[in-house]
């Protein structure tokens, strides 16, 4: 597939004019002069701490076709090729319509607490086995990422999956209403940036904003094990959809995940979905990922996609970096499993990381390591929400946990001696206190918000190993 915009197309979408009007032809969108790629169009937009007009000498001089401004004095080469707006945010918002509008793909939505950015790459991978598929690269799910997401999408790509996210009321409709879903998946709603809710039905009605922009014909695809089921099922009936379609592990799913076995590499599952069973294997390690699977599974078939051949690409999923990814870390006496959770946290996403750490068995005398880092964003329960983590660390197999953080530092002090492996105040402190109990056979998890910066840990772990190894390979 590749993007192609010209200059005509753009101008009109934005409703600007050009200046140094020159006939060009744009195969990628940049916001970010640093990862501009040549043949890009760049949109100079005014963020929190930088303006975009302050770059676009850098875009251009990285190969940007064009800049989309909105005012027409910027550094950049003589006669280069600006389109002048209004306001260059709207003119993001703009473009993204216009790859929305000229597009006849079918559309998936994904959001929910946890489990999104996973969900939509599995997505990626079922409707690739279908035909072209686009998706939202990474955590590009906010108010700018998505506009973003679309102005980027190939016009002939069969299928579309945009990852939408929120942490307050408000913001997940209008994405919806950019977007406009022919399928919506939910995959769970959980105790998730309480700083912003009064109660977790409350992130339940703000994440049912996905279905604003919906209509009788599209389909909600729901966790019917999730205990916000039922007022998410009557928040897309009250919009109007007929087909709301459940997952989970229940008799009354529309997909039933009826066996899940953990595999060395991943799981072996057996589903049956709309009356047929399926056996495939995922993978990725995790009850919870089986579970996700299972909702993008029903959610690839209520696009148009074939149940046995989006089910057997899921062989080939694997956990991105930060939410999931295995690690082999070659050591000189064997080797350390690394397992990368640090991208975020929650209460839902850390006891589920929890229990796929005590699932697997280390190797010779190995042990299983568990580091945490603080959850944000938790509001006034998040002394209380980060305590109970302590009963599922004592009914597990763990043998130290590390911590850091303030909020951690509750979870830590409640732990007897022996599974203490260390504390410090942030992430960068505590990687050596981890590095110097790290053994051969070690089965190793990371996890904690993204503030609390956990991938200085993982990032210290690699190179401690690799460094050492290096070393004895010399010596």
């Amino acid at each position: 597939m590749e993007l192609i915009w010209n200059a005509e197309d753009v101008v009109r979408a934005v409703s600007g004019h050009s200046l140094h009007e020159q006939n060009w032809i744009a195969r990628g969108v940049s916001i970010d002069s640093r990862t501009t790629k040549p043949g890009d169009i760049f949109i100079a937009l005014l963020g929190p701490t930088h303006d975009g007009h302050d770059h676009v000498g850098q875009a251009m001089a990285a190969g940007a076709v064009a800049a989309i401004v909105s005012r027409p004095f910027v550094q950049a080469p003589p006669e280069s090729p600006l389109i002048l707006c209004k306001d260059t945010f709207t003119a993001l918002q703009q473009l993204g319509q216009a790859g929305r509008e000229r597009s006849t793909a079918s559309i998936i939505a994904v959001t929910g607490s946890v489990g999104k950015t996973g969900t939509k790459e599995m997505l990626r991978l079922m409707l690739n086995a279908m035909g072209s598929t686009y998706a939202n690269e990474g955590s590009l799910n906010n108010q700018w990422g998505v506009p973003l997401s679309l102005a980027r999408m190939p016009p002939e790509a069969r299928y579309g999956v945009f990852e939408l996210g929120m942490n307050h009321a408000g913001e997940l409709g209008p994405l919806s209403l950019q977007v406009r879903p022919n399928v919506a998946l939910i995959t769970t709603i959980e105790a998730v940036h309480l700083e912003f809710f009064a109660s977790v039905e409350a992130i339940a009605d703000a994440k049912a904003e996905i279905f604003l922009s919906m209509t009788p014909g599209n389909t909600a695809v729901l966790n019917r094990d999730n205990e916000h089921f039922a007022r998410l099922a009557a928040a897309a009936k009250t919009r109007g959809l007929k087909k709301v379609l459940s997952f989970g592990r229940s008799s009354k799913c529309d997909a039933r995940l009826k066996e899940w076995t953990p595999t060395l590499e991943g799981g072996a599952i057996r589903v049956e979905i709309l009356g047929r069973k399926i056996d495939y294997t995922l993978g990725a390690a995790g009850e919870h990922l089986a579970l996700n699977s299972v909702g993008a599974l029903l959610a690839a078939v209520a696009a148009g996609g074939d149940p046995e051949a989006c089910a057997a690409a899921l062989a080939h999923y694997r956990a991105p970096q930060g939410r999931g990814a295995v690690l082999r870390l070659a050591m000189p006496e064997g080797t350390v499993t690394l397992i990368d959770e640090s991208y975020n946290a929650s209460p839902v996403a850390v006891r589920s990381a929890i229990r796929v750490l005590d699932s697997m068995t280390p190797e010779g005398t190995g042990g299983r390591l568990l580091v945490l880092g603080d959850m944000r964003e938790l509001g006034e329960q998040s002394v209380e929400l980060h305590t109970g983590l302590a009963a599922d660390i004592a009914a597990s197999k763990i043998n130290l946990v590390f911590c850091c953080g303030a909020m951690m530092k509750h979870v830590y002090e409640t732990l007897p001696a022996e599974r203490r492996g260390g504390y410090a105040e942030d992430s960068a402190t505590l990687a050596p206190q981890i590095i110097k109990t790290l053994r051969a056979g070690d089965i190793i998890t990371v996890k904690g918000s993204l503030s609390m910066r956990m991938k200085l840990v993982v990032e210290a772990l690699k190179s401690h190993v690799i460094g050492e190894t290096m070393q004895k390979k010399t010596a």
